[in-house]
């Protein structure tokens, strides 16, 4: 499909200078939301993640059974909503929760680059699903997209959704950090929510550059236009370098202003972290605590 067609049914992307003055405006209301409450809902909101090249069955399983017993030591807060992890670890998350009600999140498709063969990243998303996935967050190909070949990237995507029934979660990060310009970060939010995606998501966290504001910005502006187009509501997930209950709070903010509070559900937003989950508790018990 001609997905760069549909850039052409849109206004274009906010400047740069109009990013940042909405962005300075926006820390300024997040202010009012370093409470409690948000705190609360930040946490229930996090994709708890794992991602390193040092995980192993044991260490995953350890991860998966303390997010599982949250319920348990924090009665009255309400637990994160998944766990992500690679491919290979999914089973072995699901056999750790057991009838715990949590989601699996597998990252996939040749995460983190995406600089694979597209049969390879197919059938590593069918893996997922088939091995327990609820989710499933795969990058854009960035390359693509930077030499404006849209329609490739955005492709790529569409067959990658056909690798999984519809109760499947897709989430497609954009790599915002090395699209940089809101130009390119609105243009592959459109093509990727046309291309299937149910979330669009800032980052790997792999890279120097991962989630901000302004990115987010653009990303929840995106969102909106193509909603009022459309009428179907995408997800937005802020991940790499969201660690404290203040960023946690400004994202919340930037969902809040640009798309209003019906986004405010776990259905819609999402935070990918792990630092960020302990540290949320603290400010919620009030004393630092690592549970996560």
């Amino acid at each position: 499909m001609e997905y760069s067609n549909f850039l052409k049914e849109y206004k274009p992307a906010p400047s740069q200078e109009e990013v940042q003055n909405a962005v300075e405006k926006l820390k300024e209301l997040s202010l009012k939301n370093r409470n409690t409450d948000v705190y609360r809902f930040a946490l229930s909101a996090i994709d708890l993640t794992t991602l390193t090249c040092n995980d192993s069955r044991e260490s995953v399983t350890a991860f998966a059974k303390r997010a599982s017993d949250f319920p348990n030591a924090y009665p009255g807060i309400d637990n994160v909503a998944s766990i992500c992890v690679y491919p290979a670890f999914v089973e072995t998350v699901g056999l750790a929760l057991g009838d715990a009600p949590m989601r699996i999140t597998s990252v996939a498709a040749g995460f983190p680059a995406s600089q694979t063969f597209l049969e390879v990243k197919m059938l590593e998303v069918a893996m997922s699903v088939e091995n327990g996935a609820d989710e499933v967050d795969i990058v854009m190909n960035v390359g693509k997209v930077l030499q404006g070949a849209y329609d490739e990237a955005a492709n790529e995507v569409e067959m990658i959704r056909q690798e999984m029934d519809e109760d499947i979660t897709l989430k497609v990060i954009l790599e915002t950090g090395a699209l940089k310009t809101p130009e390119l970060i609105w243009n592959a939010s459109l093509i990727a929510m046309y291309a299937g995606a149910d979330f669009i998501k800032t980052s790997t966290g792999k890279i120097d550059v991962a989630a901000t504001p302004e990115a987010a910005f653009v990303m929840c502006n995106a969102i909106k236009a193509y909603y009022e187009k459309t009428g179907r509501k995408v997800g937005f997930k802020a991940a790499g370098g969201v660690r404290t209950p203040e960023d946690a709070a400004l994202y919340y903010t930037i969902v809040e202003q640009v798309l209003g509070k019906e986004w405010l559900t776990t259905d819609l937003f999402r935070i990918g972290a792990s630092s960020a989950a302990n540290n949320l508790l603290s400010a919620i018990v009030g004393s630092e605590v690592k549970h996560f």
